[in-house]
């Protein structure tokens, strides 16, 4: 009896030192766990290169993984360095634009004689509303502000400390340079220390790289394309700030309900106020071809159907993702999501009868 509570009472002051040795090792390395988690995406998306370097002869991993960390350099870190100078600028003449109101006489006189507008407040009317210049002009500059002031501050917490920001991408390419290498032996080695059996930590893992996929290539790649043909179009029909809005087009797109469609149609509105009605029909009718064809066959062929997520919980997941973390949101809130999911999958075919059968009250 005495061993049996001398075992319990060591194994209780062990569980509570390994306890606070991982709330330590939390602690330590929470200033950098976004470097680490998109290190990680990163790593799972570039792995099939890593592993196709590393087959050839004479090529060994630790050099194979050096090779794949230039190639991310230069395809990744290097185009989104030269594009958050662009993006800053740009964001910032937006919301100076707006804030100052620059376009207030633009939009009022454009309003002013719309027939849309007097068409409209025709049928408002008999709501007893109406629909002035004035008031969509200013919900249009507090639009702007908003978006370019989030733009600008993203952009400029990257641009305003060089340093940092160097620093920050040399840090995550040694994580990808070492997960590369030693991805499997730390995946064994959080797995081993899993209560969960080996089935369910392979599920858990698995949806994760999933989600990661789905995010960078089917969102990711998808959204890239977005913005860049939205951008063009924008440059090539004379409006301003086409990098701004190709870019506002690119994370737009990561959202399944709204999308591109938030800055497409109220161009083609603003175009087709101004008179230019061949101009706003190729906007509508451009849009829903670029949006339905990313959507319904280019995401659908990349991804496929591992990952499955509500639309509505997507949109929400993104949407406080960049509330909470920001830019980086665009990531973190899918995969919060994801792991839930998952573990409601676990508890349901594993855990649950545990607990018996329902009882009716």
């Amino acid at each position: 009896m005495r061993d049996g509570n001398s075992r319990n009472i060591i194994f209780g002051f062990f569980l509570s030192l390994f306890i606070l040795s991982i709330a330590m090792l939390a602690w330590l390395i929470w200033p950098f766990i976004s470097i680490i988690i998109l290190a990680s995406v990163i790593t799972g998306i570039f792995s099939p290169v890593f592993n196709l370097i590393s087959v050839k002869d004479k090529i060994t991993p630790p050099f194979a993984s050096f090779l794949t960390c230039i190639l991310i350099f230069f395809v990744v870190l290097v185009p989104i360095g030269f594009f958050v100078g662009i993006l800053s600028k740009e964001a910032h003449d937006l919301y100076i634009t707006a804030k100052d109101a620059l376009l207030n006489d633009q939009i009022k006189n454009l309003f002013a004689n719309s027939v849309l507008l007097e068409k409209t407040n025709l049928v408002l009317k008999n709501f007893n509303l109406e629909l002035t210049g004035e008031a969509l002009n200013k919900t249009i500059s507090e639009i702007g502000k908003i978006v370019g002031f989030f733009l600008y501050e993203q952009a400029r917490s990257i641009a305003a400390n060089t340093l940092a920001f160097f620093a920050n991408i040399f840090l995550m390419l040694l994580v990808v340079y070492f997960l590369l290498i030693d991805g499997s032996g730390l995946i064994s080695f959080i797995t081993d220390l899993s209560p969960f059996p080996k089935e369910q930590d392979e599920k858990l893992i698995q949806k994760f790289k999933d989600m990661a996929g789905a995010i960078l290539i089917g969102n990711g790649l998808g959204g890239l394309i977005q913005g860049i043909l939205g951008g063009t179009v924008f440059m090539l029909f004379g409006l301003k700030s086409p990098f701004l809005w190709g870019v506002i087009m690119a994370l737009l797109a990561f959202l399944p309900i709204i999308g591109i469609g938030v800055v497409f149609i109220p161009a083609a509105i603003y175009l087709f106020l101004k008179g230019q009605i061949a101009s706003a029909i190729f906007f509508v009718i451009f849009y829903i071809i670029l949006s339905g064809g990313i959507e319904y066959i280019f995401k659908p062929k990349i991804v496929g159907q591992r990952v499955k997520m509500h639309t509505l919980l997507v949109f929400f997941s993104i949407i406080g993702g960049l509330k909470l973390f920001g830019i980086l949101g665009i990531i973190y809130g899918p995969l919060i999501v994801t792991a839930f999911l998952t573990l409601t999958d676990i508890y349901h075919a594993s855990y649950q009868k545990l607990l018996g059968p329902k009882e009716l009250i």
